[in-house]
This record gives structure tokens, C-alpha cells and sequence, in this order.
């Protein structure tokens, strides 16, 4: 598969586009909020800015490169969501499968013990009544009893007996009837790997890095040079996340035992939903690829079912105006989300400092990676980089 380069826009246009992104960069490296970023916009198939500022590692003095790998996160899941739906396209997987035909061991029930029926489009919309162990208050929660890891800790478990825990917890709703992100995507890839016969890794390799010429992006690093260091927003300023850190993205919940180490780890299971390293460059591809309906890889009816809302209207929380799709959350109304982005806009993030998004009325696709979490993932310059892409400022709102 052969796809266009994406060439590098000097436009009047682009100029004032790069100034307003890279006056908020810069405030955010200044304010001590971000500690690195890369930053790519495309416009209708055009590079239209390309940044990297800050430090790839602040400690070595090692400057922020476009090459730099980050640990993805939750940048994961779109990229393990399309494999699957490459398995579709290619009449080998169905959206409303059963995943016990594909997981025969994988049953988890309803609290009140009742059988569930949980489908592939239930994992790849979130709505499968699985939950994180990182939302929950405590310790005492069940995924935290059943040990269920989430994908970005030093666990030593396999994916099977990852499943197999979380199988042994209860559903917090009947599948469909509910909207909650979760550990939905690994399950997922269980089920690729079992479709495709080979394991997650090589399954994504062949069904969708390869084909895109995503080189660097995969389930372990293994050049530790080329890797991000990760760091915690603090004050007065963001610190180096250490091993097996425990720091909570929302309040009131128990967190995440981040391990930076796991991605130089090629034991590590696969995380289909938090696993993956990759650089901002390999993921636009990704990102523009589907954005033009999908090209080799995907025909354009499986992008718009992708793209569509598939929570029946439900609120996502915390996220006034979005519904979610197969694989990312999708806008359905603007006025109530407070953004300039379009209706049918796609976004998400991840963890580790990362937020991307996709307006195809506006023919425009960002990412955004940074090292800092959870400043690069929710804090202020999310809002501040949409606001600039969008020149917010220039039409008075």
C-alpha cells in the first residue's frame, strides 16, 4: 500500500496558523506546565505545521525531536480499533460478534450472576460494562482485588490471565445499556490476536503499521535513546515519573502504578488499550489515512461507522457535547461542549500526556504528544492548542 506524502505547507495562511500553536507551546514550556512537545497539524492532506520544543529528557539537557517516541497510552486504542476493523473489512470478524465465539473463556457476568452478551462493537465503543482498576476509589475495588492490571503497570501477568480477571469480575452494567471507558480495547485484542493467529504485535504490525508505513510505533521500544522521558505536572514544576509512581488523572480515584519501564519490556503483555510506543508522525499517518476515507486500508462505510455516535445520546463524563464511536470519542454538539471543532469532530488522548483530534468538515487532523502528564492530556493546554488551531482569539470568541 502506497500512501501520498503529506509535503509541508509555507503559506501566508500556515505562518500565521505555526505562530499562534507555537506561542502556546511556548507558554506552556515557560509556565512550567509542559516540559516537551511535538506538535503536527495537517490541512486537507497538507503539512501545515510541524513542531518540536522543550525537552525530550530536561535532566540530560536532550532537546525535544519530531523522531521522539512516546509511550502512547490511550493513543493505543485507535490504532488496535482499526486493526479490528481491518479483520472486518476483510469479512473475517463481524461488529456484532459474540466475543465468546472468539473468547470461549471470556464470560464475566451481570452483579446479579445473570449470563451477558457481549459484543465486539460493545469493546470498541466502551459500552461492554467493563470498567479500569484506575477509576476505582481504593484498594478494595474489584478490579483492584482481582488484580486486573490496566495495561501501564510493571505487571508480570499475560494477556490470558489478564483476561481471566478480569472475566472473574462482575459487569457494572448490561452490555449496550451504558457508557464506560475501560479495559474494553485489551479484551479486543484478544480477539484479534485470536482472528488473525498470530500474536497482538505482529497482528497490528500486519494489519495496520505495516501498511501505513508506521515504523516506529509498536507494542516495545527498543531504542532507549529515541524515548521520551515521562514526567508529572507538579509545582513549580513537573518532575520525572518513577517506577511504579502512583498518580490519579481524576479526583477521588485510586490511580495509576505507572511503570515507564514496561515499554523497553518485549515480555510485557500487550496492551491493546494502553500498550504501544510511537512517534507524532507515524500517528498522523494513521490519523489522515482514515480522516480520507480510509484509502487501502479501510473502505469508507466502516470509517463512518467508526465516526459514528454509538452510545444511543449518552452523556460521556465529564465531556458535555460528546458521544463515542468505534474507537475515539465523537462530537455531537459544539454549543454544548463550549469548542469551536465541528460537529462529527473526533478526539482523544492518552496518559501519558497526549491529545489528538480529527475535524473532517474542516479537513484538518492534530496531534499533539507531549512528556508531561496529565497537563498534555486534560489540563489547560488542550484547550489552548484547540484555540489556536482554530484562531479562537483572531474571531473573537
Amino acid at each position: 500500500m502506497t500512501l501520498p506524502e503529506i509535503a509541508l505547507s509555507t503559506g501566508t495562511l500556515s505562518r500565521q496558523l505555526s505562530a499562534r500553536i507555537e506561542a502556546t507551546v511556548q507558554q506552556a514550556l515557560e509556565q512550567q506546565r509542559l516540559v516537551g512537545a511535538v506538535v503536527l497539524v495537517a490541512r486537507d492532506g497538507e503539512l501545515v505545521h510541524r513542531q518540536a520544543a522543550g525537552w525530550a529528557d530536561r535532566e540530560k539537557r536532550l532537546p525535544m525531536s519530531v523522531e521522539a517516541v512516546f509511550r502512547l497510552a490511550s493513543v493505543s486504542k485507535p490504532i488496535v480499533s482499526t486493526a479490528a476493523l481491518v479483520l472486518v473489512a476483510q469479512g473475517r470478524l463481524g461488529l456484532d460478534d459474540r466475543v465468546e465465539r472468539w473468547l470461549p473463556e471470556f464470560r464475566p457476568r451481570l452483579a446479579d450472576g445473570c449470563a451477558a452478551r457481549i459484543t465486539v462493537r460493545h469493546l470498541l465503543s466502551h459500552t461492554a460494562g467493563l470498567g479500569y482498576r484506575f477509576f476505582e476509589t481504593d484498594a478494595h475495588g474489584p478490579y483492584a482485588q482481582a488484580d486486573v492490571s490496566d495495561g501501564m503497570d510493571a505487571s508480570t501477568v499475560s494477556l490470558t490471565e489478564n483476561l481471566s480477571r478480569i472475566s472473574s469480575v462482575p459487569l457494572l452494567y448490561e452490555p449496550g445499556t451504558a457508557w464506560g471507558y475501560s479495559v474494553a480495547t485489551d479484551v479486543l485484542g484478544a480477539v484479534i490476536q485470536r482472528v488473525q493467529g498470530k500474536q497482538l504485535a505482529d497482528a497490528v504490525r500486519q494489519l495496520v503499521t505495516d501498511p501505513l508505513r508506521m515504523t516506529d510505533t509498536g507494542f516495545a521500544a527498543f531504542d532507549p535513546s529515541r524515548v521520551a522521558t515521562a514526567y508529572v505536572s507538579a509545582t513549580p514544576e513537573p518532575h520525572a515519573l518513577a517506577e511504579g509512581e502512583i498518580v490519579s488523572p481524576f479526583e477521588g480515584t485510586i490511580g495509576i502504578p505507572f511503570s515507564p519501564a514496561r515499554i523497553f519490556n518485549p515480555h510485557a503483555f500487550a496492551s491493546g488499550g494502553a500498550g504501544m510506543a510511537g512517534t507524532a508522525e507515524d500517528f498522523l499517518r494513521l490519523l489522515e489515512t482514515l480522516r480520507r476515507g480510509g484509502g487501502e486500508l479501510l473502505p469508507t462505510a466502516l470509517v463512518e461507522e467508526m465516526a459514528r455516535d454509538q452510545t444511543g445520546g449518552r452523556e460521556l463524563p465529564a465531556a458535555p457535547g460528546f458521544g463515542f464511536g468505534l474507537g475515539f470519542s465523537v462530537l455531537r454538539d459544539p454549543a454544548l461542549a463550549v469548542t469551536p471543532e465541528s460537529p462529527g469532530t473526533w478526539r482523544w488522548g492518552g496518559a501519558y500526556g497526549h491529545s489528538w483530534c480529527v475535524d473532517r468538515q474542516q479537513k484538518l487532523s492534530v496531534v499533539a504528544f507531549t512528556n508531561t502528564l496529565y497537563e498534555g492530556m486534560s489540563g489547560r493546554f488542550v484547550t489552548d492548542l484547540r484555540d489556536a488551531v482554530y484562531g479562537v482569539a483572531e474571531l473573537g470568541q
